[in-house]
């Protein structure tokens, strides 16, 4: 009987590719099979491009899984399952999996649905985490902004069009990162003008990569943002 592959759950960093672990980077290079959360289109995600410097698609297998961005449960159970089932078939081969993510596998990450649906349908299967650089640290960097000193608190809150608790994480944190900012930028920008810390706010999308843009703040009203946006304050 074939001895089960292991599935890595990789970091691969914020955007810079030299902002990968040697660790993750040793994992890629051993294993047999990448797989990645891959775009309906089929274009590329954002941790596949991180990555592409590391690899050579003719020496790997390249799994793409496609992960719906979709509130329906039925099609979530579905995609969801069958992504799970495509890596367990590499699995069953005794092949490594090396499931790259940007930022870190246990934060905010795709990876974290899969390793727990791959524990609940698979308990056999041998699952590893490699930590990866957060954008909340990529940004602090690009930013020169330190998130916490001494006793100060800290909070990543994924922001939401709940006005009053979105004011109430400010109020009560010394530093906030707001995480999915891009959709309710407008609301966030008159929080901040309501608490006069307008210039305590900064704005970053796809941090470190070569697509990096730092915004004016100031001039954010009524600005379409990408996806990958995150909003940092510090009082």
């Amino acid at each position: 009987m074939t001895k089960l592959g292991v599935l890595y759950g990789l970091g691969v960093g914020p955007g810079d590719p030299e902002l990968i672990t040697v660790k993750a980077f040793r994992k890629i290079q051993e294993s047999p099979v990448i797989a990645y959360p891959k775009k309906l289109k089929g274009s590329k995600s954002y941790a596949h491009r991180i990555v592409d410097v590391y690899i050579n698609p003719a020496e790997k297998e390249m799994l793409g899984l496609v992960f719906p961005m979709t509130k329906d449960e039925a099609i979530l159970e579905r995609e969801w399952t069958k992504s799970v089932e495509l890596v367990y078939e590499q699995l069953q081969q005794g092949k490594d999996v090396a499931f790259v993510t940007e930022g870190d596998p246990l934060l905010y990450s795709t990876f974290i649905h899969m390793m727990h649906l791959m524990q609940d349908k698979h308990p056999d299967v041998d699952i590893q985490v490699v930590p990866g650089i957060s954008s909340l640290n990529g940004a602090a960097s690009r930013l020169g902004i330190a998130l916490a000193d001494g006793d100060d608190h800290v909070a990543i809150i994924p922001a939401h069009d709940d006005y009053e608790a979105m004011k109430k994480a400010i109020v009560e944190h010394d530093a906030i990162i707001f995480i999915k900012v891009a959709k309710v930028i407008d609301l966030m920008l008159s929080i901040l003008r309501e608490l006069n810390l307008l210039d305590k706010a900064s704005v970053v999308t796809k941090v470190t990569s070569d697509e990096e843009v730092i915004w004016d703040v100031q001039q954010l009203d009524g600005v379409d943002l990408e996806y990958l946006t995150l909003m940092v304050v510090r009082k």
